[in-house]
Parts: C-alpha cells; structure tokens; sequence
C-alpha cells in the first residue's frame, strides 16, 4: 500500500465509526522515545522517520506536528505521502490539540489507540476536550491495515553481575518500596524500559541503540513480579530472579494482574512513562498516586562503580575518537570520503575498543550545510562528500557493557570563513563555561543552561535545543530526570549525576556547529553560604583548537581548554602508539592570545 492508500484506509475506518479525528502518537506501551520496529507507527503510516512527532488525520486533512530539528526532513519524506508538515513552535508541546478544538463541532469524536497515549497526555485530551465537547474514543486503526507488520522483538535477554553494576537487585527494590512507603502506596507499575532494566539489572536488545528489554512491572510491599516474554530468559536467570524477590510472568498478562489489584488500595504510576489504557485498567477504587518513578531519580544518580567503569569507558571511546581524528586528517583530499563512509570508519575504531556493544544513537555526521540540521542523519539519498574545507559535525555515541558515551566535535576541513571561525569558538566558550561552572547545591538544569547559552547570548545568538540531557549507565543516552534547557524544570542536580554539555550555532544553508562533552557533578567548596558543586568531564576527547579566535575567549576559559587538551594527551596516550600519541600531541598543543 502506498501512504496515500494507507491514508484512505484509515479515513474508511473512521468513517465507519463516525470518528472524525485520529491521533497517531510516536510512542509503544511503554512510551519510549526509541521504538522497536513494531510500533513504528508514523513511518508505516506518512514515511516520516524523525524520532519525534504526531500525525493528526481528519476526513479532509492529514498532518504531522514536529519541531523545528525536523523541519526539513519532514519535508522531504512527507511528499506525495498525503500529510502536511505543521510546524510546532515549542518543542514536545501537543499543539494539534488546541487546533483540533478548533476545527471540530460539539459532540466530535476523537480517537486514538490509548495503549500509545501517555497517562498525562491522556489526562492533557481529556481535560481540553471536555471543554469542547469532544469525546475520546480508544481505536487502532493501523493494526487490521498493516500486512506484515514486524514482530515483537524476541531476541534474548541477560542480567549482569552485581559486581559490574555495583548494586543488588533486591536492594533497588528496597530502595523502591521504602519510596512508596514515603508516599503511601500500596503498589507501583513500571513500564519505562530504562526503568525496567536498572532495577532488575537486565539488558537486551529489543529497541535499537538503547539495552533493553520489552517489559513491565508491577512492585507490592511484599512481591515483585516482571512481566516478559519468559523465552527471553534462561532457566538460570529466572531462578537468580525469584531468588532477589522477583517473580517473572508472561507480557501479556500485565493488563490482567492491573485489573486485579485489591480493592481501596493505591498504586504509584508516572504519568509520563505510562500508557493511558492500562491506567483505565485499574478498579475503580484504586487510588492513583501520579508521579516521577522513585527509580528514575535513583538511576540518575551513579554509584562507585558505575562511575569507576563509565569512565573506562570514556577513555575506550576517546581512543576512537582519537584514531578517527587522526584518519580524516590525514586521508581528507586523498581518498573519497563521505558523511556515511566517515559514520562507518567511526564505528569501526569503536568496534576495536574492548567491551563494545553498538552505537548509542543513529550517527550524526553532518558535512557543511547538513550540520545546520541538529538532528541530520545521513542517507544513502543524502550522503554528500566531506572536502577539504568548511566544517564537519560529527555527533556520535558508543555502547560499552560498562557505559555509555556521546560526543559531538565539530572538525574544521579548511578554508574556513570568519563567520565559521567565530561561530566554532562561541560554541566552545559556551561548552567551556558550562563545565567549568560552579554552583550551589540545589541549581536547577536551567541555570546551567543559562550559564552556557550567555556567551551566545551576547552575540544575539540563540539554539533551539536543550544544552544537556542526562545519560544511563550502559543504558539510554537520553536519560532524566536532570536536563539542561531552558524549561524551570524543578530538578536539582545532584552527586553523580552524568549529564552533557552541548551547546550549538546553527545557520541553515551554510553550517552548524556543536561541541559536546559528558560532566559528572562532584563536590567542589563548602562554606558558610553553602555547599558548592562543580563538573568533572568524563569525555576524554581532543578539541580543535585549529580555527579559534583567541580574542573572544577570556583567560580562565584558554586555560581550561589547554588544561583539558593536556589531560587527554595524558589519558589516551598510553593506548595509543607512538604515531598516534605523536598526532594527538600536536593537536592538543596548548594556544595561547
């Protein structure tokens, strides 16, 4: 079927049960942000492949809601599919809604498959269009027209040793409950795959980029229960399961055991992180107590060993980075290099590392004009030569089974233009204030990113994305609850927190620039106006110091990056041989005004 006919298909079935709007969100049961192939609704619906999104259909109207790092792709995939690009004006904001209520008459119905739905998106719908007089519907109109949809995912899955993730299961489910006992709940649903996996220290391979495993769970005072495929796991791992308080049952019966939770009781679930049908689900008597999973807060912040190990994993992918830097220098001009050979060369120096498992995200390798596309992902449509001249933005993470990384370095090729130069060194004053930053306990993400975007600012400058977002431990890049943006989201940020840095200057049609390091928070200077925090950067990957406008850095932040460019040298240098240390000890040669 093409989109167009797939598009009428679904306006047949709506018709049929006079629905006269159908929401088609980017989310599973388990509302990632990475799908797997099953529920890749929007790409099997429009061919919008973005990793954010929303289709809205009407009977005389298709559209696709997105923010600004899609415009152009979106664009692009969307012709002759049937829908139009909408541009969003705040990023994640659910904007159809408002002009849903604006199009459509008292009594209206809408629908949407809720196992897709977040309970606070679900909350979101019903609240406004109550005020409308629009009433919602739970269908799935994409099932009965989707031949040969892809399987659930059935590879298998694996727990790790205590010893390598520094804390027992049964001590997370301690620390879990102690939680609900704190907020009075009687029970606790799971349904975020990070979630899922720190708790029960497993891993797999269900969802590309990020090591989890499809699955939920459902936590009582007394009991554990895991609901996956049992298949997944070996006879073994079950048994080491039970043994940690943990009894696993089959996926499918999640619905089930949420329908038979006790009378009067109350069950902890966010709202964020769950969908909205299993919350109407539950008897009528539950309580719903909605708020962050206590395991989120607890994931984010790292324990010795995890932190011990994150940065051997560091130092693992700064060799990489190393290696690859060194490659393109010396092969640009020589041989035909492209943005996809280049994201393949990248990956292979990762694969050499000890311990590497894939990519962390879908490389960003970004060659001049491409960079201005903050979420560009190479294609063999796409894919353009990298020359000897302008930049190359290269945003790229590994999978270790002992951390994740992810780092963004944009790479002067030559020739570059005043505007580039200046560009390249307010993005990296920006990146270089962010990490050497002190701050107080109880700073909140939006300081940080006020700290880091000033430099922009005084050049009337501006980024349209956040300036960091928190990152698992051999798990998700995209972690929370801490993030750097401009949102008052309330989170401070705390001990042992891993998080990026990455500030950006983006000019369409000519170039971008970002450059990205991961900070862990560490105590820093305690007096009597409070306890201070500062950065440790766990990226250990050369900077470019070759286009630098020196004039428009101060002297504290020269001195930072010659001091970080040394300890990288004396990081990675003895993995490295004696051509390599020699290249790596010219490129982090200190600079001076």
């Amino acid at each position: 079927m093409t989109y167009q006919e797939k598009l009428s298909a679904i306006r047949s079935q709506m018709k049929a049960d006079n629905v006269q709007a159908y929401i088609i969100p980017s989310a599973d049961p388990h509302i990632s942000e990475y799908l797997p192939d099953h529920y890749k609704c929007i790409p099997f619906a429009s061919g919008f492949t973005g990793s954010a999104g929303t289709l809205v259909i009407t009977p005389d109207f298709a559209g696709l809601w997105t923010d600004f790092r899609y415009f152009e792709q979106a664009a692009e995939e969307l012709e002759n599919s049937g829908f139009e690009l909408v541009k969003q004006k705040i990023q994640h904001a659910p904007e159809y809604i408002q002009w849903l209520g604006s199009k459509l008459e008292k009594g209206a119905i809408v629908a949407s498959n809720e196992k897709l739905v977040s309970i606070l998106l679900g909350d979101l719908l019903t609240q406004q269009f109550s005020f409308k007089g629009l009433v919602l519907a739970d269908k799935d109109y994409l099932s009965p027209i989707w031949e040969n949809r892809p399987a659930l995912p059935a590879e298998k899955a694996y727990l790790i040793d205590e010893k390598h993730i520094g804390q027992s299961v049964s001590s997370k489910l301690a620390a879990v409950r102690a939680e609900l006992s704190n907020k009075g709940a009687n029970y606790h649903l799971i349904s975020s795959l990070d979630d899922m996996a720190w708790l029960f220290n497993i891993r797999g391979n269900d969802v590309n980029y990020n090591p989890v495993v499809l699955s939920f769970a459902l936590i009582g005072q007394s009991e554990a229960s895991i609901f996956i495929n049992p298949k997944k796991l070996s006879e073994a791992e079950t048994a080491s399961l039970l043994a940690s308080g943990v009894q696993v049952k089959p996926y499918e019966e999640i619905e089930a055991a949420l329908a038979t939770i006790p009378e009067n009781n109350s069950i902890f679930i966010d709202p964020k992180r769950n969908c909205f049908a299993f919350a109407k689900q539950l008897p009528a008597s539950v309580k719903v107590i909605k708020e962050t999973n206590p395991s989120t807060s607890l994931k984010a912040i790292k324990n010795e060993t995890e932190l011990a190990n994150t940065r051997i994993a560091m130092t693992k992918d700064g060799v990489a980075i190393t290696r690859f830097l060194k490659w393109l220098s010396e092969n640009i001009g020589k041989i035909k290099i492209t943005e996809l050979s280049a994201a393949a060369e990248l990956r292979k120096f990762r694969a050499a590392q000890e311990g590497f498992v894939g990519d962390s995200f879908n490389t960003i390798s970004a060659y001049a004009a491409h960079g201005a596309l903050p979420h560009y992902g190479p294609t063999a449509e796409s894919d353009v030569e990298v020359k000897a001249q302008g930049l190359f933005l290269v945003d790229s993470g590994g999978q270790y089974n002992y951390g994740t990384t992810d780092i963004t370095r944009t790479i002067p090729m030559g020739n570059n233009t005043g505007e580039e130069k200046t560009d390249y060194t307010l993005v990296l004053k920006g990146m270089i204030d962010g990490c050497k930053t002190r701050f107080p306990k109880g700073t909140c993400g939006y300081q940080i990113d006020a700290i880091t975007r000033k430099p922009l600012w005084d050049y009337a400058i501006n980024y349209g994305h956040g300036t960091g977002h928190g990152v698992g431990y051999f798990l998700n890049v995209h972690e929370g609850p801490q993030v750097f943006n401009p949102t008052a989201t309330p989170v401070s940020i705390e001990l042992g927190m891993i998080t990026s840095i990455e500030p950006g200057v983006y000019r369409p049609g000519k170039h971008g620039v970002r450059i990205e390091n991961l900070v862990n928070t560490i105590t820093d200077v305690s007096n009597e106006f409070n306890e201070f925090y500062a950065f440790e950067s766990l990226t250990i990957a050369p900077i470019s110091t070759e286009i630098v406008k020196t004039e428009l850095l101060e002297q504290n932040q020269i001195d930072w990056l010659n001091s970080y460019n040394a300890m990288v040298f004396e990081r990675l240098s003895p993995s490295l041989d004696a051509e390599e240390a020699k290249w790596l000890k010219a490129y982090t040669k200190a600079i001076f005004k």
